[in-house]
């Protein structure tokens, strides 16, 4: 850690969209202001997409680079993020994901340190938390955000139930402190959800990517290999990043709607069809969904590698998904549901 100390550490760029997010970004910009990381190198940009708590009065506490989002979306807010920033690295951070500890900074720059043909890193889990609700510490525990992602295999950090941090073939190198990932136009189908909760990216790798008024994270890499067509080198760090997914079922409910809401919405402008890359996961995930009791083995099977009861909420959080999916993908064919 001192060798990384004692060169030249680059600039960061921090890139938070907000909405009404008061009860948690405190706790997100806290753990930003105090990593072991020079001060002057880093800049924090808050877009605000028309809070009506008091988000923007907390945000002031700790940065003035504050921009109005009028189309309120996250992936809007982070196309302004990304116009607006300065510096060498810029990361995607939402607000609320909170840096588990003061070395993260460091950690995950180490690679840009080393390897100039670095063009990104992310942590390659979520930090488990005993402290944390049972939604947030299920989403720990499984990798993911969207329950779909395991049956289709297409997730991008530790999942315990696989005990692998994603099921894509992926070409790597081992580094003690992270791997080194290798994308090219050739694999392109097997590109992990790459991009969102805590993941840097050199400033210069968003030249000719023509970002316009929506930046969809996980469709970045993606796109910058139709790009150029060229080898990509990216790093996943060993560590990890706290992600408050959700607080109680209703939250989760609202979260899983919105999800196919903008999936929906936004079909049309994005690059990458992640749904199209395992139809037989898909249909997977659907027997499993309806014979519920597949899910209670898969949940068994988890609680027995990490006891926590939060893996009971499987069952649970796959036939939510799958009603409201079911529900959402009537509505974009027919128009017929509103969800």
């Amino acid at each position: 850690m001192n060798q990384i100390k004692s060169k030249n550490l680059p600039s960061i760029s921090i890139v938070i969209p907000t909405y009404n997010c008061g009860n948690f970004l405190n706790l997100c910009l806290d753990s930003i202001v105090s990593q072991d990381y020079p001060v002057e190198l880093i800049e924090i940009i808050i877009i605000d997409g028309g809070s009506t708590d008091n988000t923007i009065e907390i945000a002031k506490k700790y940065t003035n680079k504050i921009f109005n989002n009028p189309l309120r979306t996250g992936e809007a807010g982070k196309a302004i993020g990304v116009k607006n920033a300065k510096n060498e690295l810029i990361a995607l951070i939402d607000s609320d994901n909170i840096l588990p500890d003061k070395n993260w900074f460091i950690q995950m720059v180490q690679p840009f340190i080393e390897d100039n043909n670095i063009i990104g890193s992310e942590p390659l889990e979520y930090t488990y938390r005993k402290t944390d609700s049972y939604i947030t510490r299920y989403c720990a525990l499984t990798g993911m955000n969207d329950i779909l992602c395991l049956f289709i295999g297409n997730y991008d950090r530790y999942c315990y139930l696989t005990e692998k941090w994603t099921d894509m073939e992926v070409s790597f190198e081992d580094k003690e402190n992270y791997l080194i990932l290798n994308f090219n136009y050739k694999n392109i189908k097997q590109i992990p959800t790459i991009g969102a909760n805590g993941t840097i990216f050199r400033k210069s790798f968003f030249q000719n990517l023509n970002i316009g008024d929506y930046l969809f994270d996980i469709d970045l890499i993606a796109l910058k290999i139709y790009c150029m067509k060229d080898d990509i080198y990216f790093a996943k760090i060993r560590n990890g990043i706290i992600h408050l997914f959700s607080g109680n079922i209703f939250t989760y409910i609202r979260k899983q709607k919105r999800r196919i809401r903008d999936y929906k919405k936004y079909k049309k402008l994005r690059k990458y069809e992640w749904l199209k890359i395992n139809n037989r996961g898909i249909i997977k995930f659907i027997l499993y969904s309806l014979l519920i009791l597949p899910l209670f083995f898969q949940s068994a099977r988890g609680y027995f590698k990490k006891r926590d009861l939060a893996w009971f909420f499987h069952p649970v959080a796959s036939f939510i998904t799958l009603f409201i999916y079911c529900l959402g993908f009537i509505n974009i064919k027919r128009n017929i549901f509103k969800i």
